[in-house]
């Protein structure tokens, strides 16, 4: 393992550029052995989510070759229907993965799958979607069994527009001679990509974007190409890195409307924001202010950046409110910016941050994806030497992201072996 080293209190400046999604990449590369073809994927990020996915893969039977952001699946000699169960329960979003199996074999085990620890994200809106569908269900065993003869056309609602729960339902649904109907489903850009790739292979998924998706069954998929989508968190990471050092930069390769909630608030803050096509443009002229944020499903703030911005409104002058509203330990974080001199306090699920002039260093620990990234950030900020270690939650959802802060002036090193 390895910790950031990061000397405070550098303005960042210049530009840099965003990889592909971490949160489009993994649907996208489960659906990839729905078709038992060739698929070629570009703009993949070179992440640790990226490469426990495709070593389920590997083990599942596919080919696979990878070189840089390209990758390569082969799953026509794919034969097996068991996930890994020490490969599952690394990764939250290898239940996924789960649907592809099904839609392509008519059955598939798995275990619980594991991933950061910010609060109960049970898996139980998956399993009884698909009973709805005509999926049997048995977790009388070690691992949860799926199988079925034939998916049957249902209009399903969703209790909660889930990510995973959208994604599980379009995959498993793909195949057949049944048309579903998925209402209050999520409408997060990541699920437009998805839908794209399935559709550019031949598949037939309607209104992804929307909070109603129709999908209508095919028989048979075909070889393609496709580029991953920009991510958004990233994106809006090296954003609000920008603000919380009072910098002038420059974010590549961006698609502006996937993060408008998060522009609108680093605006209400005191930021100037200025958009191109594929480029947000940020700037810090003045003292930033306090602003509330609630977090909600798409098109509302990510909860993704709550831990970031909420870092952010740490130096703000004034009080921020934060409500979260999507998992309940999404606060994990501010234990470790409150040593740093940040003064919050959490109330349920709602954080109430009162704005300092400075944050100091310290030796801070990651309890999370996106708790150790705002930790990164607070270091950016802070006087003097901070140390960001457990960073293995970190480098599953970002590409260099020490790199890219070096691009934009800041001075942060990578140390191996703490």
């Amino acid at each position: 393992m390895y910790s950031y080293i990061i000397k405070g209190g550098k303005k960042l400046h210049g530009e840099t550029f965003v990889s592909g999604s971490k949160n489009a990449s993994l649907p996208i590369l489960a659906a990839s052995i729905i078709s038992g073809k060739t698929t070629k994927l570009y703009n993949v990020p070179d992440i640790e989510d990226v490469r426990i996915t495709l070593q389920i893969l590997r083990e599942l039977g596919c080919k696979i070759k990878k070189e840089k952001n390209k990758v390569t699946i082969n799953s026509r000699y794919m034969t097996k229907t068991v996930i890994p169960e020490n490969l599952m329960r690394k990764l939250r979003s290898s239940v996924i993965i789960a649907g592809a199996i099904i839609a392509r074999f008519k059955n598939v085990q798995f275990s619980y799958p594991g991933g950061c620890d910010i609060g109960s994200r049970p898996i139980n809106l998956h399993l009884e979607n698909f009973k709805k569908i005509g999926i049997k269900i048995d977790e009388n065993t070690r691992y949860i069994e799926c199988k079925y003869d034939k998916i049957e056309t249902k209009n399903i609602v969703l209790d909660f527009p889930s990510v995973g729960a959208t994604e599980n339902l379009i995959l498993a649904s793909i195949l057949g001679n049944q048309e579903i109907t998925i209402s209050n489903a999520a409408m997060e850009p990541e699920i437009v990509d998805l839908a794209c790739f399935l559709n550019r292979m031949g598949a037939k998924v309607y209104g992804a974007g929307t909070n109603i998706i129709k999908i209508k069954g095919v028989t048979t998929l075909k070889n393609v190409s496709y580029k991953i989508m920009p991510d958004r968190i990233e994106a809006g990471t090296l954003l609000i890195a920008g603000a919380i050092t009072g910098g002038m930069i420059k974010i590549n390769g961006v698609i502006p409307e996937h993060i408008s909630p998060v522009l609108d608030k680093l605006e209400e803050t005191g930021c100037e924001i200025k958009l191109s096509k594929n480029a947000v443009y940020l700037s810090v002229n003045k003292k930033l202010k306090a602003v509330n944020i609630k977090t909600m499903p798409y098109p509302g703030f990510p909860t993704d950046l709550q831990p970031l911005f909420s870092t952010l409104l740490t130096i703000c002058e004034g009080t921020s409110i934060i409500s979260e509203n999507i998992f309940e330990n999404r606060f994990k974080f501010i234990q470790e910016i409150q040593r740093m001199g940040a003064k919050a306090t959490i109330e349920g699920k709602t954080l109430i941050i009162k704005g300092v002039k400075k944050l100091h260093s310290a030796d801070l620990e990651s309890t999370d994806l996106r708790g150790g990234a705002s930790m990164v950030l607070a270091g950016l900020c802070a006087k003097g030497t901070t140390k960001v270690s457990n960073l293995k939650y970190l480098i599953r959802g970002y590409e260099n992201l020490d790199i890219k802060l070096r691009e934009l002036g800041a001075d942060i090193i990578r140390k191996e072996g703490e």
